[in-house]
């Protein structure tokens, strides 16, 4: 019997961005990518975006979510991954 290796799942697992936020770059925000082309580890400065327009992902996700998210867990740059971005929106979801 083959055993599942568990911090590979959880990598596997970790691989991936949550729908909302892909849906909310790739619809509300109308960030021109596919969504294959989003992973965790992709800045948000090769989107092409500035800081500007995190602010404006962070009102946005506040609105979409319904949720308030603390100044410490806004301290996204462009040099920021979208993995961070989805972790800093996990803790407050």
């Amino acid at each position: 019997m083959t055993r599942i290796d568990e911090p590979s799942a959880r990598s596997a697992q970790q691989s991936e961005l949550p729908a909302e936020l892909v849906a909310l770059l790739t619809d509300r925000l109308d960030v021109e990518v596919g969504s294959d082309q989003l992973s965790p580890s992709t800045t948000f400065e090769s989107l092409g975006l500035d800081s500007l327009w995190l602010m404006e992902l962070v009102v946005a996700a506040e609105e979409e979510f319904g949720i308030v998210l603390p100044e410490d867990a806004l301290d996204l740059r462009p040099a920021s991954t979208l993995g961070e971005a989805a972790a800093a929106f996990e803790h407050v979801a």
